[in-house]
C-alpha cells in the first residue's frame, strides 16, 4: 500500500506561481511513476505531468513550458512547479503512484487562480 498526502495548494492572481508537493508514505520502495492529474469543474480528469522511476518526464501541452515536475527521493516526495499560472489552470490537483500492479492517487489540493 502507498498512501500520498499533497499540500501547496490556494489562492493565486493570474501570472504568478505555486509549488505543489505529494509526500508518499508505505510501500515507496515499489513505486514506478508519479505524477499529478488535475479535475476542473465540468470536465473530465486529466493528466498534468509524470515523472517516471527513470528519470523521464511528460507533460500535458498545455502546461509545456510552464510547470515542472520533479521527484525528490530522499525524501519520497514529488514536486509541482507551476509558473504563470492562468485562470484555467483552476482545478483540485491530485498526486498518483504507480506500482506494477495497482496505482494509488491522494485527496487532492485545490489551486484557485484569479484573473
Amino acid at each position: 500500500q502507498v498512501q500520498l498526502v499533497e499540500s501547496g495548494g490556494g489562492l493565486v492572481q493570474a501570472g504568478g506561481s505555486l509549488r505543489l508537493s505529494c509526500v508518499a508514505s508505505g510501500s515507496i520502495l515499489s513505486i514506478n511513476t508519479m505524477g499529478w492529474y488535475r479535475l476542473a469543474p465540468g470536465k473530465e480528469r486529466e493528466l498534468v505531468a509524470l515523472d517516471t522511476s527513470g528519470g523521464s518526464t511528460k507533460y500535458a501541452d498545455f502546461v509545456k513550458g510552464r510547470f515542472t515536475i520533479s521527484r525528490d527521493n530522499a525524501e519520497n516526495t514529488v514536486y509541482l512547479q507551476m509558473n504563470n499560472l492562468k485562470s484555467e489552470d483552476t482545478a483540485v490537483y491530485y498526486c498518483h503512484a504507480e506500482t506494477l500492479d495497482s496505482d494509488y492517487w491522494g485527496l487532492g489540493t485545490l489551486v484557485t487562480v484569479s484573473s
